[in-house]
């Protein structure tokens, strides 16, 4: 059975890229009806916060992922922690010193320091650590011992090239001599990222290895030591990275960067979805808008790229539109609910006749939305009296449109049917008999009731917001000469 595993640290919030990797490793579990682990690497101790982790599992749930094994959900592998696992390697290290391929080294960081910069003065080629406590008397090791030393294990790297047959790059080869003996135990008993992964990935039968091309050049010590293990290799692919539109690595100057940031940005999980299984990856068909069950039954590893993936915001957002104006308005209104009642526009509380006058506003103005973020700005005037901008009044309600729109009122007033149609012909008759163009009362009306220029149809607009709210609104500005900037007016929200 196809076993893959996702195997972040919890020391931040989930990345773009590492979002990537564990989609693709899902893609490549759910097409091959095999087995999705998340593993959680905490040994950095320092950097490592439960609060991370727990981010990281909300997250990767609202990405869509789910896994077959967890620290959440537990397994037959467990524990699923590495802190939880640390007898683990320290009964497999001992093996490895026991059995001559790794040995303890007492060597000080200042030490090595020191050895390092003699060889810079000395004009020799560094490549790592130079095996001096590959054959260590007893003697030695008691001097080291009473001065306190505590040792490192380090793996004792053969002489040899290595080959990483990579499912997506093909045979990469690797020079004996760029590897030098390396840790595998810390000073302080923990494991290195080398060691933990190894053992893990053998423990938990891993069949295939799926992450970023930054891990392949690690990949040639992962295979020493699962060789030492007498651990079956898994299959390697590694993905390329994940850039900005500059080509560099995706970071904080390229604008958002964790799932987190583009959750809160008003994303849809499924949009997302989408948009992530396209960076480094193509169908046969080129398409670029993919169910999950289509991109799982797509999904092939000989499909990804080696080139680069560039991560564009721009297409994201586009792609996001496409899912919001796809999405049913209730399927949306239960999406930006939370952010409705953050901005103050529906109370924690929200009765059914409201909510289902939100989703015909969400209906009225879906095709213009492109994040979530976007429909609190757009119906919020429907649903509280909007913050008006002087400079907009100004403009719009210059002393001769004020006489104007007085005018209008009563012939507003009149209407016993506040319909579209109905409004549409007394407005536009009104125009006619006093002999002004309509974009001079149509645009002063939408602000009155508004505080925008923007929105849906006018009258459309006005017929929602009801007879009573659009006349009090157009009342309130005509009877304010001014109102300070961004305040809101005070007038009750339409229901």
């Amino acid at each position: 059975m196809v076993r893959v595993r996702f195997a972040p640290s919890p020391t931040g919030y989930l990345h773009v890229g590492n979002a990537r990797t564990a989609l693709f490793n899902y893609l490549f579990a759910r097409k091959n009806n095999g087995r999705f682990i998340l593993r959680i690497e905490d040994t950095d101790r320092e950097r490592s916060a439960i609060e991370y982790e727990k981010a990281l599992i909300e997250d990767l749930r609202w990405l869509g992922l789910d896994w077959d094994e967890g620290p959440d959900t537990g397994g037959d592998y467990g524990p699923y922690r590495q802190t939880e696992r640390l007898s683990l390697y320290q009964e497999l290290s001992n093996k490895l010193v026991q059995q001559g391929l790794a040995y303890y080294c007492y060597c000080t960081k200042e030490e090595l320091q020191a050895r390092k910069e003699k060889a810079l003065q000395e004009k020799k080629s560094i490549t790592g650590y130079d095996g001096r406590c590959r054959q260590l008397s007893r003697k030695e090791i008691s001097e080291y011992e009473r001065e306190g030393r505590k040792p490192v294990i380090r793996f004792l790297v053969p002489s040899e090239s290595i080959q990483v047959h990579d499912l997506i790059r093909g045979l990469v080869t690797f020079a004996g001599e760029t590897i030098t003996d390396f840790v595998i135990i810390k000073s302080d008993g923990l494991p290195t990222f080398h060691f933990a992964v190894v053992v893990d990935d053998f423990l938990m039968n891993i069949t295939h290895v799926i992450r970023g091309e930054d891990h392949l050049s690690n990949t040639p010590k992962h295979i020493l030591l699962f060789r030492a293990l007498s651990a079956k290799l898994p299959f390697f692919a590694h993905m390329s990275m994940t850039m900005g539109p500059d080509r560099t690595r995706l970071s904080k100057r390229h604008g958002a960067t964790s799932i987190r940031a583009f959750r809160e940005a008003g994303y849809l999980p499924n949009a997302f979805f989408n948009y992530l299984a396209l960076l480094g990856w193509a169908s046969v068909q080129g398409e670029e808008i993919f169910t999950r069950d289509k991109l799982i039954q797509e999904f092939s590893l000989e499909r990804c790229s080696k080139t680069a993936a560039i991560f564009d915001h721009n297409k994201l957002l586009w792609m996001n539109g496409v899912y919001i104006r796809n999405t049913p308005a209730r399927r949306l209104l239960e999406l930006s609910l939370p952010l409705l009642q953050k901005k103050g526009l529906l109370p924690e509380k929200v009765d059914s006749k409201l909510l289902e006058r939100c989703e015909q506003l969400i209906a009225l103005e879906q095709e213009k939305f492109k994040t979530l973020l976007d429909i609190p700005e757009r119906i919020g005037f429907f649903l509280r009296l909007p913050a008006y901008d002087e400079k907009l009044l100004q403009k719009y309600f210059t002393p001769e449109i004020r006489q104007l729109m007085c005018r209008l009122l009563p012939e507003l007033e009149k209407l016993s049917r506040f319909t579209p149609e109905e409004i549409e012909l007394a407005v536009r008759t009104f125009c006619q008999e006093k002999n002004c163009p309509p974009a001079k009362v149509f645009h002063p009306l939408r602000v009155a009731v508004s505080g925008t220029t923007k929105g849906p149809g006018l009258f459309e607009m006005l017929s929602i917001l009801g007879k009573d709210e659009s006349l009090a609104r157009l009342r309130l500005v005509l009877e304010n000469e001014t109102f300070p900037a961004g305040k809101d007016g005070g007038a009750g929200a339409a229901s």
